[in-house]
Protein backbone atom coordinates (compact mmCIF):
# COMPACT_ATOMS: atom_id res chain seq x y z
CA UNK A 1 0.00 0.00 0.00
CA UNK A 2 1.58 3.19 -1.31
CA UNK A 3 1.87 5.63 1.87
CA UNK A 4 1.41 9.85 1.89
CA UNK A 5 4.18 12.03 2.96
CA UNK A 6 2.71 12.76 6.15
CA UNK A 7 2.34 8.80 6.76
CA UNK A 8 5.53 8.46 5.61
CA UNK A 9 7.22 11.07 7.76
CA UNK A 10 5.16 9.10 10.90
CA UNK A 11 6.43 6.19 10.28
CA UNK A 12 10.29 7.65 10.03
CA UNK A 13 9.48 9.32 13.84
CA UNK A 14 8.34 6.04 14.98
CA UNK A 15 11.02 4.08 13.71
CA UNK A 16 13.83 6.42 15.97
CA UNK A 17 11.38 6.47 18.81
CA UNK A 18 12.04 2.50 18.80
CA UNK A 19 16.02 3.32 17.93
CA UNK A 20 15.97 5.43 20.78
CA UNK A 21 14.47 3.33 23.34
CA UNK A 22 17.15 0.68 22.00
CA UNK A 23 20.35 2.93 22.22
CA UNK A 24 19.12 4.24 25.45
CA UNK A 25 19.35 0.51 27.10
CA UNK A 26 22.88 0.46 26.33
CA UNK A 27 24.43 3.43 27.02
CA UNK A 28 24.61 5.83 30.16
CA UNK A 29 21.81 8.45 30.81
CA UNK A 30 24.23 11.11 30.46
CA UNK A 31 25.60 10.30 27.56
CA UNK A 32 21.87 9.71 26.15
CA UNK A 33 20.68 12.71 26.88
CA UNK A 34 23.58 14.97 25.55
CA UNK A 35 24.24 13.07 22.16
CA UNK A 36 20.51 11.79 21.32
CA UNK A 37 18.58 14.37 22.34
CA UNK A 38 17.04 16.92 19.65
CA UNK A 39 17.87 14.17 17.04
CA UNK A 40 15.18 12.72 14.84
CA UNK A 41 15.08 11.36 11.42
CA UNK A 42 14.45 13.74 8.33
CA UNK A 43 14.53 12.05 5.23
CA UNK A 44 14.69 8.08 4.31
CA UNK A 45 15.12 7.00 1.23
CA UNK A 46 16.35 3.69 -0.57
CA UNK A 47 18.45 1.99 2.40
CA UNK A 48 19.90 5.61 3.83
CA UNK A 49 18.48 7.39 6.76
CA UNK A 50 19.01 10.91 7.50
CA UNK A 51 19.55 11.85 11.10
CA UNK A 52 18.90 15.06 12.22
CA UNK A 53 20.90 16.89 15.11
CA UNK A 54 21.31 20.03 16.25
CA UNK A 55 24.58 20.87 16.46
CA UNK A 56 28.19 20.36 14.57
CA UNK A 57 29.23 18.95 17.81
CA UNK A 58 26.56 16.61 18.03
CA UNK A 59 27.23 15.25 14.06
CA UNK A 60 31.18 15.03 14.59
CA UNK A 61 30.31 12.98 17.69
CA UNK A 62 27.56 10.32 16.58
CA UNK A 63 29.70 9.91 13.77
CA UNK A 64 32.89 9.03 15.24
CA UNK A 65 31.51 7.10 18.57
CA UNK A 66 27.94 5.70 17.89
CA UNK A 67 27.53 5.67 14.37
CA UNK A 68 28.09 1.51 13.86
CA UNK A 69 25.21 1.50 17.50
CA UNK A 70 22.99 3.78 15.81
CA UNK A 71 23.42 1.45 12.09
CA UNK A 72 23.03 -1.82 13.81
CA UNK A 73 19.95 -0.81 15.74
CA UNK A 74 18.22 0.93 12.85
CA UNK A 75 18.96 -2.72 10.80
CA UNK A 76 17.51 -4.47 13.97
CA UNK A 77 14.54 -2.62 13.58
CA UNK A 78 14.59 -3.06 10.00
CA UNK A 79 17.08 -4.86 8.21
CA UNK A 80 16.33 -3.00 4.51
CA UNK A 81 18.37 0.08 5.82
CA UNK A 82 22.00 0.41 5.20
CA UNK A 83 23.39 3.34 5.82
CA UNK A 84 22.94 6.44 8.35
CA UNK A 85 23.63 10.31 7.27
CA UNK A 86 23.47 13.16 9.64
CA UNK A 87 22.64 16.54 9.12
CA UNK A 88 21.84 19.72 11.35
CA UNK A 89 18.86 21.15 12.11
CA UNK A 90 19.46 23.13 15.25
CA UNK A 91 15.41 22.92 15.55
CA UNK A 92 13.60 19.85 15.76
CA UNK A 93 11.20 19.25 12.36
CA UNK A 94 7.54 19.69 13.70
CA UNK A 95 5.26 17.03 12.56
CA UNK A 96 3.24 18.16 9.69
CA UNK A 97 -0.59 19.48 10.71
CA UNK A 98 -3.05 17.12 9.06
CA UNK A 99 -6.69 15.99 9.84
CA UNK A 100 -6.29 12.51 11.01
CA UNK A 101 -6.98 9.06 9.41
CA UNK A 102 -8.28 6.50 11.60
CA UNK A 103 -5.46 4.43 10.42
CA UNK A 104 -2.94 7.64 11.08
CA UNK A 105 -4.88 8.10 14.82
CA UNK A 106 -4.13 4.51 15.72
CA UNK A 107 -0.41 4.99 14.44
CA UNK A 108 0.11 7.67 16.59
CA UNK A 109 -1.47 5.95 19.74
CA UNK A 110 0.52 3.52 18.87
CA UNK A 111 4.02 5.02 18.58
CA UNK A 112 6.11 6.34 21.73
CA UNK A 113 5.75 10.12 22.14
CA UNK A 114 8.89 11.63 21.21
CA UNK A 115 8.28 14.83 23.06
CA UNK A 116 8.61 12.97 26.20
CA UNK A 117 12.42 12.27 25.75
CA UNK A 118 12.94 16.29 26.02
CA UNK A 119 14.83 17.14 29.53
CA UNK A 120 13.74 20.69 30.71
CA UNK A 121 17.11 22.29 30.91
CA UNK A 122 15.99 23.87 33.69
CA UNK A 123 15.78 21.32 36.06
CA UNK A 124 16.98 18.29 34.22
CA UNK A 125 13.06 16.76 34.86
CA UNK A 126 12.02 14.62 32.04
CA UNK A 127 8.20 14.97 31.60
CA UNK A 128 7.46 11.27 31.03
CA UNK A 129 8.31 10.13 35.03
CA UNK A 130 5.49 10.67 37.00
CA UNK A 131 2.98 9.29 39.92
CA UNK A 132 0.13 8.81 37.41
CA UNK A 133 2.97 6.53 34.85
CA UNK A 134 4.45 5.25 37.51
CA UNK A 135 3.23 1.31 38.00
CA UNK A 136 2.69 0.44 41.82
CA UNK A 137 3.67 -3.35 42.86
CA UNK A 138 4.21 -5.63 45.99
CA UNK A 139 8.16 -4.98 45.09
CA UNK A 140 8.30 -1.15 45.12
CA UNK A 141 5.43 -0.32 47.49
CA UNK A 142 7.43 0.86 50.33
CA UNK A 143 9.45 2.88 48.02
CA UNK A 144 6.30 4.28 46.17
CA UNK A 145 4.78 5.43 50.16
CA UNK A 146 8.01 6.62 51.10
CA UNK A 147 8.26 9.28 48.06
CA UNK A 148 4.31 10.20 48.65
CA UNK A 149 5.11 11.09 52.27
CA UNK A 150 7.98 13.36 50.93
CA UNK A 151 5.79 15.26 48.94
CA UNK A 152 3.41 15.95 52.28
CA UNK A 153 5.98 16.97 54.32
CA UNK A 154 9.26 17.89 52.36
CA UNK A 155 12.17 18.58 54.08
CA UNK A 156 10.92 17.04 57.46
CA UNK A 157 10.09 13.57 57.00
CA UNK A 158 12.14 11.12 55.14
CA UNK A 159 15.24 13.67 54.81
CA UNK A 160 17.12 12.60 53.26
CA UNK A 161 15.16 10.10 51.08
CA UNK A 162 17.49 7.85 49.26
CA UNK A 163 16.25 4.60 46.81
CA UNK A 164 18.37 1.96 46.25
CA UNK A 165 18.03 -1.12 43.49
CA UNK A 166 19.96 -2.51 40.28
CA UNK A 167 19.81 -0.74 37.21
CA UNK A 168 16.08 -0.68 35.34
CA UNK A 169 13.92 -0.63 38.32
CA UNK A 170 12.15 2.52 38.67
CA UNK A 171 14.64 4.44 40.72
CA UNK A 172 14.87 7.15 38.33
CA UNK A 173 11.41 7.71 37.06
CA UNK A 174 10.20 7.56 40.75
CA UNK A 175 12.62 10.03 42.37
CA UNK A 176 11.73 12.24 39.16
CA UNK A 177 8.09 12.08 39.97
CA UNK A 178 9.11 13.68 43.34
CA UNK A 179 10.40 16.15 41.18
CA UNK A 180 7.58 16.75 38.50
CA UNK A 181 5.33 16.74 41.48
CA UNK A 182 6.91 19.15 43.08
CA UNK A 183 7.58 21.65 40.21
CA UNK A 184 3.75 21.43 39.47
CA UNK A 185 2.76 21.92 42.25
CA UNK A 186 4.27 24.73 44.38
CA UNK A 187 5.39 26.56 41.33
CA UNK A 188 7.85 28.77 44.38
CA UNK A 189 10.16 26.03 45.10
CA UNK A 190 12.89 25.36 42.99
CA UNK A 191 14.11 21.65 42.25
CA UNK A 192 16.69 20.41 40.52
CA UNK A 193 17.37 16.45 39.28
CA UNK A 194 21.12 15.93 38.65
CA UNK A 195 23.12 12.61 38.36
CA UNK A 196 26.48 12.35 40.34
CA UNK A 197 28.46 12.38 37.40
CA UNK A 198 26.98 15.84 36.33
CA UNK A 199 27.78 17.16 39.57
CA UNK A 200 31.50 16.12 39.79
CA UNK A 201 31.64 17.30 36.25
CA UNK A 202 29.91 21.00 38.12
CA UNK A 203 32.76 20.90 40.81
CA UNK A 204 35.50 20.23 38.73
CA UNK A 205 34.89 22.82 36.61
CA UNK A 206 34.42 25.41 39.02
CA UNK A 207 37.55 24.72 40.51
CA UNK A 208 39.47 25.07 37.28
CA UNK A 209 37.58 28.30 36.34
CA UNK A 210 38.36 29.76 39.75
CA UNK A 211 34.49 29.90 40.75
CA UNK A 212 34.41 27.78 43.32
CA UNK A 213 32.01 29.72 45.63
CA UNK A 214 29.51 30.18 42.58
CA UNK A 215 28.87 26.72 42.09
CA UNK A 216 28.33 26.25 45.96
CA UNK A 217 25.77 29.18 45.79
CA UNK A 218 24.20 27.87 42.64
CA UNK A 219 23.68 24.14 44.23
CA UNK A 220 22.64 25.76 47.79
CA UNK A 221 19.92 27.55 45.97
CA UNK A 222 17.52 24.60 45.42
CA UNK A 223 14.44 23.94 47.84
CA UNK A 224 14.52 20.33 46.28
CA UNK A 225 17.62 18.40 45.28
CA UNK A 226 17.49 14.95 43.68
CA UNK A 227 20.47 13.67 42.63
CA UNK A 228 20.42 9.96 40.72
CA UNK A 229 23.12 7.33 40.94
CA UNK A 230 25.10 8.51 43.88
CA UNK A 231 27.49 5.53 43.74
CA UNK A 232 29.40 6.44 40.26
CA UNK A 233 31.44 9.71 42.72
CA UNK A 234 32.94 6.99 44.63
CA UNK A 235 36.59 7.35 45.63
CA UNK A 236 36.15 11.15 44.20
CA UNK A 237 37.32 13.18 47.78
CA UNK A 238 37.20 16.88 46.79
CA UNK A 239 33.65 15.73 45.25
CA UNK A 240 32.31 14.12 48.08
CA UNK A 241 33.15 16.73 50.39
CA UNK A 242 31.91 18.96 48.78
CA UNK A 243 28.51 16.75 48.64
CA UNK A 244 29.07 16.76 52.58
CA UNK A 245 28.71 20.88 52.94
CA UNK A 246 26.08 20.79 50.49
CA UNK A 247 23.84 18.21 52.18
CA UNK A 248 24.70 19.91 55.45
CA UNK A 249 23.60 23.53 53.99
CA UNK A 250 20.18 22.33 52.59
CA UNK A 251 19.04 19.65 55.37
CA UNK A 252 19.69 22.31 57.92
CA UNK A 253 17.43 24.81 56.03
CA UNK A 254 14.95 21.79 56.00
CA UNK A 255 15.44 21.34 52.18
CA UNK A 256 14.35 18.37 50.52
CA UNK A 257 16.59 15.85 49.20
CA UNK A 258 16.81 12.44 47.70
CA UNK A 259 19.24 10.40 46.50
CA UNK A 260 19.40 7.03 44.28
CA UNK A 261 22.06 4.69 44.56
CA UNK A 262 22.70 0.83 43.21
CA UNK A 263 23.59 -0.21 46.62
CA UNK A 264 22.15 0.05 50.29
CA UNK A 265 23.81 3.45 51.12
CA UNK A 266 26.26 1.75 54.26
CA UNK A 267 27.12 -1.41 51.29
CA UNK A 268 28.64 2.04 48.61
CA UNK A 269 32.76 1.31 48.24
CA UNK A 270 34.24 4.36 48.11
CA UNK A 271 32.32 6.64 50.32
CA UNK A 272 33.78 8.20 53.38
CA UNK A 273 31.61 6.70 56.78
CA UNK A 274 30.54 10.25 57.21
CA UNK A 275 28.95 10.96 53.93
CA UNK A 276 27.35 7.33 54.97
CA UNK A 277 25.93 8.15 57.78
CA UNK A 278 24.25 11.15 55.78
CA UNK A 279 22.64 9.16 53.18
CA UNK A 280 21.88 6.92 56.20
CA UNK A 281 19.96 9.28 58.34
CA UNK A 282 16.46 9.37 56.91
CA UNK A 283 14.65 7.11 55.07
CA UNK A 284 15.93 4.52 53.27
CA UNK A 285 14.01 2.13 50.11
CA UNK A 286 14.86 -0.77 47.88
CA UNK A 287 13.14 -1.32 44.80
CA UNK A 288 14.16 -4.97 44.13
CA UNK A 289 13.42 -6.88 41.08
CA UNK A 290 10.06 -6.55 40.05
CA UNK A 291 7.94 -9.95 40.53
CA UNK A 292 6.09 -11.85 37.78
CA UNK A 293 3.06 -10.38 38.43
CA UNK A 294 4.50 -6.80 38.78
CA UNK A 295 5.80 -7.10 35.53
CA UNK A 296 2.62 -8.09 34.10
CA UNK A 297 1.23 -5.05 35.25
CA UNK A 298 3.87 -2.90 34.21
CA UNK A 299 3.27 -4.42 30.43
CA UNK A 300 -0.56 -4.10 30.31
CA UNK A 301 0.12 -0.45 31.98
CA UNK A 302 2.50 0.96 29.22
CA UNK A 303 0.38 -0.55 26.70
CA UNK A 304 -2.51 1.11 27.84
CA UNK A 305 -1.03 4.23 27.83
CA UNK A 306 0.13 4.23 24.12
CA UNK A 307 -3.31 3.18 22.71
CA UNK A 308 -1.46 -0.44 21.61
CA UNK A 309 -2.56 -3.98 22.65
CA UNK A 310 -1.36 -7.22 22.08
CA UNK A 311 -3.08 -10.80 23.03
CA UNK A 312 -2.93 -12.11 26.20
CA UNK A 313 -0.98 -15.01 26.24
CA UNK A 314 2.24 -12.50 24.37
CA UNK A 315 1.76 -10.71 27.11
CA UNK A 316 2.08 -13.62 29.42
CA UNK A 317 5.73 -14.73 27.41
CA UNK A 318 7.28 -11.16 27.69
CA UNK A 319 5.97 -11.14 32.04
CA UNK A 320 8.07 -14.88 32.13
CA UNK A 321 10.56 -14.10 29.74
CA UNK A 322 11.90 -10.48 30.53
CA UNK A 323 13.01 -10.63 33.63
CA UNK A 324 14.51 -8.00 36.41
CA UNK A 325 14.91 -5.13 33.84
CA UNK A 326 11.86 -2.28 33.16
CA UNK A 327 14.00 -0.57 30.89
CA UNK A 328 14.10 -4.01 28.94
CA UNK A 329 10.46 -4.61 29.01
CA UNK A 330 9.96 -0.95 27.40
CA UNK A 331 12.37 -1.89 24.75
CA UNK A 332 10.92 -5.07 23.90
CA UNK A 333 7.75 -3.46 23.77
CA UNK A 334 8.68 -0.24 21.56
CA UNK A 335 10.06 -3.16 19.11
CA UNK A 336 6.80 -5.05 19.08
CA UNK A 337 4.88 -1.98 17.76
CA UNK A 338 7.20 -1.09 15.28
CA UNK A 339 7.05 -4.87 14.10
CA UNK A 340 3.57 -4.93 13.79
CA UNK A 341 3.06 -2.07 12.29
CA UNK A 342 5.96 -2.54 9.51
CA UNK A 343 4.40 -6.07 9.08
CA UNK A 344 0.92 -4.22 9.39
CA UNK A 345 -1.05 -7.11 11.49
CA UNK A 346 -0.28 -8.20 14.97
CA UNK A 347 3.18 -9.64 15.78
CA UNK A 348 3.08 -13.43 16.25
CA UNK A 349 4.49 -15.42 19.77
CA UNK A 350 7.24 -16.50 17.51
CA UNK A 351 8.20 -13.22 16.40
CA UNK A 352 8.30 -11.82 19.72
CA UNK A 353 10.14 -15.16 20.72
CA UNK A 354 12.70 -14.09 18.00
CA UNK A 355 13.05 -10.11 19.43
CA UNK A 356 13.28 -11.15 23.10
CA UNK A 357 16.58 -13.96 22.24
CA UNK A 358 18.23 -11.56 20.04
CA UNK A 359 17.48 -8.20 21.86
CA UNK A 360 18.15 -9.38 25.92
CA UNK A 361 21.56 -10.44 27.02
CA UNK A 362 21.08 -13.91 28.35
CA UNK A 363 21.79 -15.10 31.77
CA UNK A 364 25.35 -15.87 32.32
CA UNK A 365 25.35 -16.38 35.88
CA UNK A 366 24.16 -20.09 35.40
CA UNK A 367 26.17 -22.80 35.34
CA UNK A 368 25.59 -25.86 33.28
CA UNK A 369 25.39 -27.76 36.25
CA UNK A 370 22.12 -25.93 37.01
CA UNK A 371 20.85 -25.99 33.74
CA UNK A 372 20.74 -29.84 34.27
CA UNK A 373 19.93 -30.08 37.70
CA UNK A 374 16.64 -27.79 37.06
CA UNK A 375 15.93 -29.60 33.77
CA UNK A 376 16.40 -33.16 35.27
CA UNK A 377 14.10 -32.02 38.41
CA UNK A 378 11.68 -31.01 35.88
CA UNK A 379 11.48 -34.27 34.34
CA UNK A 380 11.91 -35.71 37.59
CA UNK A 381 15.07 -37.82 36.86
CA UNK A 382 18.71 -38.43 38.51
CA UNK A 383 20.69 -35.86 37.42
CA UNK A 384 24.12 -38.48 37.04
CA UNK A 385 21.87 -40.44 34.17
CA UNK A 386 22.28 -36.84 32.17
CA UNK A 387 26.25 -37.87 32.30
CA UNK A 388 25.74 -41.20 31.63
CA UNK A 389 25.86 -43.01 28.09
CA UNK A 390 22.23 -44.35 28.79
CA UNK A 391 20.28 -44.33 25.58
CA UNK A 392 16.76 -44.70 27.99
CA UNK A 393 14.14 -42.82 26.07
CA UNK A 394 12.85 -40.73 29.54
CA UNK A 395 16.53 -39.54 29.55
CA UNK A 396 17.54 -38.60 25.60
CA UNK A 397 15.12 -36.28 25.32
CA UNK A 398 16.21 -34.09 28.56
CA UNK A 399 18.96 -34.64 27.60
CA UNK A 400 18.51 -33.38 24.04
CA UNK A 401 16.80 -29.99 25.80
CA UNK A 402 19.44 -29.57 28.14
CA UNK A 403 22.09 -29.31 25.14
CA UNK A 404 19.69 -27.08 23.34
CA UNK A 405 19.00 -24.73 26.11
CA UNK A 406 22.92 -24.35 26.57
CA UNK A 407 23.20 -23.48 22.63
CA UNK A 408 20.38 -21.06 22.34
CA UNK A 409 20.02 -19.63 25.62
CA UNK A 410 24.13 -19.05 26.53
CA UNK A 411 25.66 -19.55 23.20
CA UNK A 412 27.85 -22.47 24.75
CA UNK A 413 30.10 -24.06 22.15
CA UNK A 414 28.41 -27.83 20.97
CA UNK A 415 32.49 -29.18 21.91
CA UNK A 416 32.08 -27.27 25.53
CA UNK A 417 28.60 -28.76 26.13
CA UNK A 418 29.60 -32.23 24.77
CA UNK A 419 32.86 -32.28 27.30
CA UNK A 420 30.62 -31.10 30.11
CA UNK A 421 28.08 -33.84 29.70
CA UNK A 422 29.59 -36.54 29.58
CA UNK A 423 32.26 -36.51 26.97
CA UNK A 424 29.95 -36.63 23.97
CA UNK A 425 31.53 -35.92 20.05
CA UNK A 426 30.33 -32.43 19.28
CA UNK A 427 28.56 -33.92 16.13
CA UNK A 428 26.15 -35.34 18.78
CA UNK A 429 25.80 -32.11 20.48
CA UNK A 430 24.69 -30.79 17.18
CA UNK A 431 22.40 -33.44 16.02
CA UNK A 432 20.52 -33.07 19.34
CA UNK A 433 19.73 -29.50 18.79
CA UNK A 434 19.02 -29.65 15.04
CA UNK A 435 16.75 -32.32 16.57
CA UNK A 436 14.93 -30.14 19.01
CA UNK A 437 14.84 -26.93 17.14
CA UNK A 438 13.10 -28.89 14.52
CA UNK A 439 10.71 -30.69 16.82
CA UNK A 440 9.43 -27.31 18.30
CA UNK A 441 8.18 -25.97 15.06
CA UNK A 442 5.83 -28.89 14.52
CA UNK A 443 5.14 -29.72 18.49
CA UNK A 444 3.48 -26.88 20.20
CA UNK A 445 3.43 -29.17 23.93
CA UNK A 446 7.49 -29.55 23.25
CA UNK A 447 7.79 -25.59 22.92
CA UNK A 448 5.39 -24.64 25.41
CA UNK A 449 7.39 -27.30 27.97
CA UNK A 450 10.66 -25.53 26.58
CA UNK A 451 8.97 -21.98 27.77
CA UNK A 452 8.29 -23.02 30.84
CA UNK A 453 11.74 -24.49 31.14
CA UNK A 454 13.55 -21.04 30.52
CA UNK A 455 11.27 -19.78 32.84
CA UNK A 456 12.36 -21.74 35.37
CA UNK A 457 16.41 -20.88 34.64
CA UNK A 458 15.76 -17.70 34.65
CA UNK A 459 13.88 -17.63 37.50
Amino acid sequence: MEHTLEQYRMTNRELWQNTLVQIELGTSETSFRTWFRNTDIVHREGGTVQVAVPSKIVKEWLMEKHHKLILSTLRVIDNSIRNVEYSIHRVPVAPVERKPTRAATASENASFDLQSLYIDKRDNLNPRYTFETFVVGPFNQLAHAAAKAVLDHPGATYNPLFIYGATGHGKTHLIQAIGNHFKKSHANKKVLYVTSEKFAVDYINSVRAGNANNFKNQYRQYDVLIMDDVQFIANTEKTQEELFHLFNALRDNNKQIVFSSDKHPMLLPGFEDRLKGRFSGGMIAEIPEPDIESRTAIIRAKLENHGFSIPEDIIQFIAESVRGNIRELEGVLNMIVCKSQLKGKTISQADVRALVKHNLKPNKGVSVEEVVHRIASYYDIPEKSIYEKTRKKEVVKPRQIIMYILREEFNVSYPSIGEKLGGRDHTTVIHSCEKIKLEIKNNNALEAEIDHIRTLIHA
